[in-house]
């Protein structure tokens, strides 16, 4: 059966979702306020800016089967984020469900930056959410407003999502930078396909009518210290670390992500640990050859 899917916020993630469901034979509508980035992909597009959207303007969205919400906030600003999270997903919520064909289930992407944890704790989805800074704090809301919408609606929380052209790590270890040893910082990682390869794994559990939580963690199989991230990107590269970095007392956070629930689901890591990951990243980035050369 080919689906209709709209993906709101069309950015990285939802064209590599987007060409990814295409090539199973489904409709695809990217929707964002600039269009270009969409050219050649096969993705319809529909240019919108979510601030300009009216809550009883049924015409505004196109009807779909599943809509993905992976809106991305303009800056790290209070404002920016409560534009982008809760008011942008009640302003989605209100129009979808004016259509005469709901969509059988929204998609939230949200963050792991909703736990608060500092010291190392494993957390999961039965966690407590007690964030410290209003991006946090405004993902929480705009959860709770799907999770409590009439609609069918599932939260995906990412942790720190990498990949093609997501590479500040790499370069910062090949300036010679590393973490540093103590205090133990805890880092959990996706790889961006493997947050695509979910979503739409997630979609096809729903269509071979298998239930879904309101919520699933997305975090790849080993959560592990930033130190020891760079130190394995540092060998690979063969360079020496020479520069010490501190996270700022204001932004450290520890925790260990618990994503159980999505392998009982039958998902399968297409890279199952920050290796394998950046490996890819490597060899795609140039990163490897730039070294050898």
């Amino acid at each position: 059966m080919t689906l209709t899917v709209l993906i709101i916020g069309c950015g990285d993630i939802g064209i590599t979702l987007g060409r990814e469901l295409l090539s199973e034979g489904h409709r695809v509508i990217g929707v964002r306020r600039r269009i270009e980035a969409l050219q050649d992909t096969g993705i319809e597009p529909l240019a919108l800016d979510l601030n300009e959207l009216e809550y009883a303007d049924a015409s505004a969205l196109p009807e779909a089967d599943y809509v993905i919400y992976t809106v991305s906030a303009d800056h790290f600003e209070e404002s920016a984020y409560q534009s982008a999270y809760p008011e942008g997903l009640k302003r989605v919520l209100s129009v979808m469900e004016q259509h005469a064909t709901p969509p059988r289930r929204v998609f939230f992407v949200s963050s792991t930056s909703v736990y608060g944890q500092q010291e190392g704790e494993v957390v999961n989805e039965e966690s407590p959410t007690e964030p410290t800074s209003f991006s946090g704090t405004l993902m929480c809301e705009a959860e709770q407003a799907l999770i409590n919408h009439p609609l069918p609606g599932t939260v995906v929380r990412f942790s720190g999502i990498y990949g093609p052209g997501r590479d500040r790590l790499i370069h910062q270890v090949a300036e010679g930078r590393i973490a540093a040893v103590t205090p133990v910082i805890y880092s959990n990682r996706i790889h961006r396909d493997d947050c695509t390869g979910i979503l739409a794994h997630l979609i096809h559990c729903q269509e071979n009518g298998r239930p879904l939580a309101d919520l699933y963690l997305g975090s790849d199989c080993e959560p592990v210290t930033m130190h020891n991230v760079m130190d394995w990107i540092a060998k690979q590269l063969k360079v020496a670390s020479t520069d010490t970095m501190q996270s700022p007392l204001r932004r450290r956070t520890s925790k260990r992500c618990d994503n159980r629930r999505i392998l009982e689901t039958g998902y399968q890591f297409r890279y199952p640990t920050f290796r394998e990951g950046y490996a890819q990243v490597l060899k795609e980035g140039g990163f490897w050859r730039v070294q050898k050369a």
